[in-house]
């Protein structure tokens, strides 16, 4: 995680906006630990200064395969945002 995200990232998910290198590591080791889901990217964009992947959620919650994009600004080569968003 530090290599592919900034130390002062934000990430947006389900409602909640994460902030900070350490508390988006545990986001992540909670949110698998809660979903134990898997992610197959599916296609990528470029719009507007923003990577957009299309991706396929499968795991234990309800409406599983779900597909959801997540949308990531980058700033010097690392992730300063993430959205993820259906």
């Amino acid at each position: 995680m530090d290599k592919c995200f900034a130390e002062h990232a934000v990430v947006r998910d389900e409602g909640q906006t994460i902030k900070g290198l350490a508390a988006i590591k545990q986001w992540k080791a909670e949110t698998k630990k809660k979903y134990q889901h898997t992610i197959e990217p599916l296609a990528s964009v470029e719009k507007d200064g923003k990577t957009i992947v299309t991706n396929r959620l499968t795991g234990n919650f309800p409406g599983s395969p779900i597909g959801l994009e997540f949308v990531f600004t980058l700033k010097d080569n690392k992730i300063a945002s993430l959205e993820i968003r259906s």
